[in-house]
This record gives C-alpha cells, structure tokens and sequence, in this order.
C-alpha cells in the first residue's frame, strides 16, 4: 500500500511539473504572439504607404475592414467611412476588370481610386492573402503605393511622343495610328464582289457550274471577317447617300511668305492659331493632326460627299480670317483635298490620295486666291 501511494505521489509530482512546463511554454508562445501581433500592427498603422485589410471570397469579397492611416490620406477619408467600401467602390470605373483580375492571390496591378473630392489618382495596387488560422477564413492585406507623379511622367511622355510640341494636335504618326485602326486589309464584301464580276464578266453569284469556286462561301467568308466593320467609301461622281471616313487634307496657301517676311516667331503663331480654329470646327471625336509643316489632315467620319465638301468649305472660311501673330494681322490661305478611306487601302495610300486631290484643288485656283500677308 505505501509502494502503490509512493507511486501516485511520484506521478502526480511528475503531472505537475509537465504541467507548469506547458503553462510556461504556452505563456511565452502568447507573449510571442502579443509582441508579434503588436509588431505588424505598428507596422500596419505606421507604414509610410498605404495599408488596407480586405475580405476575401463570398459576397463581400473586397469590402474594407480596416485601413491605415497614410492610406485615409491619401484619399482624403476617415477611417470609418472607408469600412463601408469595397475596393470596387472606389476604383475608377474603367479600372474596374485590372481590378477584378488583380483580385486573385498576389495580384498586382496600377490603377485609379477615388478620393472624397471626386478626384482619382494612380495608385499600384498589391495583394497578399493571409489567414486568420490553419482553417481560419483569409483576408486580403492590400498595400497601396501613390505612383501618380509617375504616371504622370509616363503619360506626358506618351503624350509628346504621339503629339505635335508645337500645335499639340497629334503627329503623323497617330494620325496613322489611328486611320490603320479602322482599316484591314481585305476590302468590304460588296468591294470584293464587284472585283469579282469584273474579272469574270458576269456576276458572280450567276457564275454557271463547275467554276471551282463557291461563291456564296466566299461572301461569307469576307463578311465574318474578325468581326470587322467595314469602313466603305461614296462613289465616285455622285452623293449615293453613302457614309463614310472623310480625310481631309490641308495645306496652307502663302504660309512660306509669312515665315520669310515676318520670321518664324510669326509663322509659329499662324500655324497655333490654324489649329486652334481646325479643332474648333470639327465635331467631337473627329481628328485634327499636325502632319508637319502647314500641312494639317482632318479624319472625320460618317460623312458623306456633301458633308464632307460643305465642311472643307467651313474650315477654309475660317482659316483666311485675319491671324494675329507678331503684333500685327496677317492673313493664309487653304487648299483642301478630300480622300475616302476604305478596307482594302492602307494609310498612306488613303493619305496620298487626299493629298493629291488637294494638290489638283489648288492648282484649279485662281493665283491671287491662294496668296497671303
């Protein structure tokens, strides 16, 4: 009996030191959370950029749970109102799918958020997922860096490359940018067609049996083409209602004469103030570029061959009214030449069109219309 007590004794002695091991352990493993927890709060809250903590997955994915202090800031709100927001409440609407895609696991992307004053800047968005436990639920720990004065570097730099330093109108090579943009290289069905006809001397879907080559299948090959709207032409010699890309092509008439009399300050103010006044009397959404020289080119599209004629005419009103430049008035003229841009051309070939007609334009002209001074 006292062997069997002893061993009681022994054991419980022996339960009771593990237990004050474990009791030591586990205070210092919280002491080690507290400092650690203490740690990334200090962290979170004191981070020169911003911070935010997201939900991950379900229907709140994205809502605000908690935000630092240099992202409030940054976008001009307090914290508590940021925690009725999800991410894709404040990011600008265009940026809404680089978000979306940018949701996954340490994803990454730049884009535009919103401030309280309705204003947006750029911001580079990074996620990391972290979880509360091993089966805990995730959250998003978002960091937001301001990279708008770098955007802003990058878009000026963009913007000089694609645009004339001195008009600021786009430059030739946008403006063929933008005129390849609408162009493929297969001209529209009907264009395809009537090539067709031509070179079998009957129409083509009248062709007799035996031809070797299906000609319904071949329309539908050109009208599924990638989708692609094609840009179509007026007819020559006469307005059949058809709509189409107008391209304008402008050359100034006495422009040298202003440069050699007056200096190039004066003509540098001409040629500002010409394409202030081609921008002012085109729509929205119609282009005026700078090819270089005096030579403007105006993309304007839906119109057809009156439109197009009547708006030559407005354009060239308004360029032969008196320009100040160098502290007196001095007036240009303007040839115009009218090109059509359709699929099946390239740009430069739409663009020598136009200019070529513009040439024929101004030779038609009378001397004494074309001067300038």
């Amino acid at each position: 009996m006292y062997a069997f007590q002893a061993a009681i004794a022994i054991s419980n002695a022996r339960l009771r030191s593990n237990m004050q091991r474990a009791l030591v352990r586990l205070e210092r493993e919280q002491q080690a959370l507290r400092a650690s927890e203490e740690s990334f709060r200090q962290a979170f809250e004191y981070a020169p950029s911003g911070m935010a903590i997201a939900e991950m997955g379900g229907d709140q994915h994205g809502r605000i749970l908690r935000t630092n202090d240099a992202l409030c800031r940054l976008l001009g709100r307090p914290a508590s109102a940021m925690r009725r927001y999800s991410f894709s409440d404040l990011v600008h609407p265009e940026d809404i799918g680089t978000l979306l895609r940018t949701s996954a696991e340490g994803g990454r992307a730049e884009l535009r958020l919103g401030r309280r004053d309705g204003s947006y800047v750029w911001v580079s968005l990074r996620n990391s997922v972290v979880a509360d436990a091993a089966d805990g639920p995730r959250f998003l720990l978002t960091h937001v860096e301001d990279i708008e004065e770098r955007k802003r570097r990058e878009l000026q730099l963009a913007h000089r490359a694609s645009h004339d330093s001195l008009t600021g109108l786009p430059n030739s090579a946008e403006l063929r940018s933008r005129l390849s943009a609408r162009l493929c290289h297969r001209p529209s069905h009907a264009g395809a067609m009537e090539s067709l006809d031509a070179a079998y001397g009957h129409p083509a879907f009248d062709a007799p049996p035996g031809h070797g080559f299906d000609f319904a299948q071949g329309a539908e090959a050109f009208d599924g083409y990638d989708h692609h709207v094609h840009t179509v032409a007026p007819a020559d010699g006469h307005d059949d209602g058809t709509k189409g890309l107008a391209v304008l092509f402008c050359d100034l008439d006495g422009f040298k004469s202003i440069n050699d009399r007056f200096g190039h300050n004066a003509g540098d103010a001409v040629l500002i103030e010409v394409a202030r006044r081609l921008t002012r009397g085109v729509r929205d959404g119609d282009t005026v570029a700078r090819l270089g020289g005096d030579e403007f080119v105006i993309l304007a599209d839906g119109l057809g061959k009156a439109d197009a004629q009547d708006l030559a005419v407005r354009l060239r009103n308004e360029i032969i009214q008196p320009i100040r430049a160098e502290g007196r008035a001095v007036r240009v003229g303007a040839s115009f030449g009218i090109g059509w841009a359709h699929c099946g051309m390239t740009a430069d070939e739409v663009l020598k069109s136009a200019d070529e007609r513009m040439y024929v334009e101004k030779r038609s002209r009378p001397k004494q219309h074309r001067r300038a001074g």
